[in-house]
Order: structure tokens, then sequence, then C-alpha cells
């Protein structure tokens, strides 16, 4: 477990190298580990090196490894495809949910939330880059979805969140993080009932320095704190 607690360090090193050179304080942007197809003892492995908060990207496992205590007081995402008949299993389970990507999604949070009597952070997520195989609102659909949050009282609109595609060149989706950042200004600036926009959630493991450099205040690392993936027979 010591190679993680050493990428978590190599990781912190190279956000604030990012930060700095954007003339940011690097506090400001939340590490959170991606801890899909990583069993609990590696994901508690990655909270005690420091990780801000653990973030699962499929409700088997986030079911799984909660009543083991894996992410211990951190705060636990989810950030997966979430289909709607799955949601009562993540409705008050996590503190945010970062893959908001449809209004569909968006009712059927808000209808758990209420039998639950509370109210669930989460993100839009945006498919910035128009990809045929990614879900997500349309720049302009996530703008019209906030202008009716107040329609959702149990839901709080934190922010926005996305997967750039994918570069193969150093920087090439930097175009994608600056116009993410922009909408999120575009939509704090509205004002609207029920948004606080204070989140950004994008960068992971091959180019989250630009997306610091960008403005994001969240990144999502999984590859860079527990090494590549294993993938098993089990989708």
């Amino acid at each position: 477990m010591q190679e993680i607690v050493n990428n978590v360090a190599a990781i912190r090193a190279r956000m604030a190298e990012a930060a700095r050179e954007a003339g940011r304080d690097p506090a400001e942007i939340t590490l959170c580990a991606a801890s899909k197809m990583n069993d609990a003892q590696r994901v508690r492995a990655a909270v005690e090196a420091g990780v801000d908060c653990c973030g699962e990207n499929r409700v088997q496992e986030l079911v799984e490894k909660l009543p083991q205590g894996a992410y211990g007081q951190k705060p636990v995402h989810f950030i997966g495809h979430l289909q709607t008949n799955k949601v009562n299993k993540v409705v008050g389970h996590v503190d945010l949910i970062q893959s908001v990507d449809r209004l569909e999604l968006l009712a059927a949070i808000e209808k758990q939330a209420a039998k639950l009597g509370l109210v669930q952070k989460i993100l839009f997520e945006v498919n910035i880059g128009a990809e045929a195989s990614k879900s997500g609102f349309t720049p302009a659909g996530a703008m019209d979805a906030a202008s009716h949050m107040a329609e959702y009282p149990h839901c709080h609109l934190e922010g926005l969140m996305a997967i750039p595609p994918i570069s193969e060149e150093p920087g090439g989706n930097s175009k994608y993080f600056a116009q993410m950042h922009q909408l999120l200004v575009d939509i704090r600036a509205k004002k609207y009932d029920n948004v606080s926009m204070a989140c950004l959630s994008m960068g992971m493991t091959d180019d989250f320095p630009d997306a610091i450099r960008a403005g994001s205040t969240m990144i999502r690392v999984g590859t860079a704190i527990f090494g590549a993936r294993h993938y098993g027979t089990n989708t």
C-alpha cells in the first residue's frame, strides 16, 4: 500500500504546481479518488494517504464497499452513469452525485430525495465534446436545466462535471476545459434559485494539470493513485 501513499503525494505535488502556475491556491482543489475496480482495503489506503473524497462509478461497488467502511470519514461521490431504477441505492448514501446527465435522472433523484426527506447535492454532467458515445447535457441544455432547479427542491445543483474527448496531444483538452469553465461562470451569473455553481469537476489522470490551470475545483483520479485497473469478467 506504500505505492498508493507515494502516488497520492506525487499527485498532490503536481496539483500544487499546476495551481501555482494559474495563480491559484492548491487548497481550493479537491482530489477525488476514482476507486472503480479497487477493493475496500486499497480504497482505505488512499483515504489514509490523504485524498479528499472517493468516487464510485458503479452502484454495485458502492453498495459493497459502504458497509465495509472503505471510505472512512471521507465524503463519497457517485461519478458513473446512473440508471433511474438504481437511484434508491445512491440517493442519501453519497454526499454528491456528479453524473446527473439527463432530466429523467434529475426527476428520479428528486422523487427519492423527497421520499427520504433530504436534499441531495448534484452536478450536471456536460457532454462538452458532443460525443455520440457519451451521455450528458449539451451546454445549452445544462443552462436550461439549471434555470428550472427551483422545481427540484430536494436536489441542489452544486456545479458541473465533464469528461472531455480522449486526446493524444499534450494540452489537447484545454479548449474543452476552458469551455466548461466559461459555462460554469455563465450559469453562476444567472443566479438561478437552488444553484450554487461552486464546483467544477474535470480532469483525470492524463490531463488534470491542464484542468486545474483552466479552473477545475475537483479532479477525479484513479490510475495515477491505484495503478492500472485489471478488469475481470464481472461488469
